[in-house]
């Protein structure tokens, strides 16, 4: 902090250092889970972009899911790995606000990402004629780009408001990265104003693309429930449950972290809670769609047999 503009130029991210017992053993679970991360989706990542079975608008997506959930953790698990191995806790404001842009760039990108994954499944299931017309590859890439682009301008936009704002007191940071609740704790003055701007924006970022997705589903499961034959409700259930069980995870935690008043945000819990959707969640993400996914596990299979001589 410099001492004669009393600004903050630096903040401490507190994270787990009250557990001063369990650094080794924390270091050691958050490697695992971040190796096990990024093996697990890059490996979705390959599969997708080198099997010719796997080429189509479902696993479009999901290839940059994949790619979004290596980005989304590694904002935030390399940096705390990092704190719990030399105990130095502090990041420099640049840092926050970069640390900060790019974890909100890549959870808005999922968000509109998901709702264009139930977009594609609505298509597939109720308007099975025009699917290739309403999912071609240059829908595709649109849908994509929109995603991107609204995650773009939410990082953007959130990160140089709170960053405009004065912070000119305490300095750390009751959590493990530089979350939205908790940096805004700390600016001067009177807050109520940005934080209803801030809830409305996530709002607006997080509940449109929801929305989108109930009504999808809604509308999926009213035509299912009109297929005659149990084996094709069957199957078309099937196609729904690995995105649906994805939205509840990253949606629920979502939607409680971000929609609600700043004085609802308790320190002692919040940080754990973040942990289920900035870590945990990556890491669920290729094991729901490669364990319930037929065709990524036939892909994969074909992967092993080409890279060794005996067979499967």
């Amino acid at each position: 902090m410099s001492a004669n503009t009393s600004t903050v130029t630096e903040f401490i991210l507190v994270g787990f250092s009250h557990l001063i017992n369990f650094q080794g053993l924390l270091f050691s679970l958050f490697l695992t889970v971040y190796l096990l991360t990024v093996a697990g989706n890059l490996l979705i990542v390959v599969l997708v972009s080198t099997d010719a079975a796997l080429q189509s608008p479902m696993y479009f997506f999901l290839r940059i899911l994949s790619a979004l959930e290596i980005g989304y953790t590694s904002v935030t698990v390399p940096l705390l790995l990092h704190h719990l191995l030399t105990g130095r806790r502090h990041i420099p404001r640049s840092g926050c606000a970069l640390q900060m842009f790019f974890f909100l760039f890549f959870g808005a990108t999922e968000c509109c990402l998901l709702a264009a994954m139930a977009y594609n499944r609505y298509a597939a299931i109720c308007k099975p004629l025009r699917y290739p017309l309403l999912l071609s590859y240059q829908a595709c890439l649109l849908l994509a780009g929109t995603a991107w682009a609204c995650g773009a301008m939410v990082g953007l936009g959130h990160t140089s408001f709170i960053f405009s704002l004065p912070f000119c007191g305490p300095n750390a940071i009751p959590h493990f990265f530089c979350e939205i609740q908790p940096v805004l704790q700390l600016v001067c003055g009177d807050t109520s104003l940005n934080e209803l701007q801030i809830i409305l924006a996530a709002a607006l970022i997080i509940l449109c693309p929801f929305g989108l997705i109930l009504g999808s589903y809604w509308r999926i499961l009213a035509t299912i429930f009109q297929i005659p034959s149990a084996a094709g409700r069957r199957k078309a259930f099937s196609t729904c449950s690995s995105h649906l069980i994805v939205v509840s995870l990253f949606y629920g935690t979502a939607i409680f972290i971000y929609i609600r008043p700043k004085a609802s945000y308790d320190p002692a819990s919040d940080p754990l809670l973040s942990l289920f959707y900035a870590v945990v969640t990556p890491i669920l993400n290729p094991i729901i769609y490669s364990l319930r996914n037929t065709d990524v596990k036939a892909a994969l299979k074909r992967t092993i047999q080409k890279m060794g001589p005996t067979e499967i």
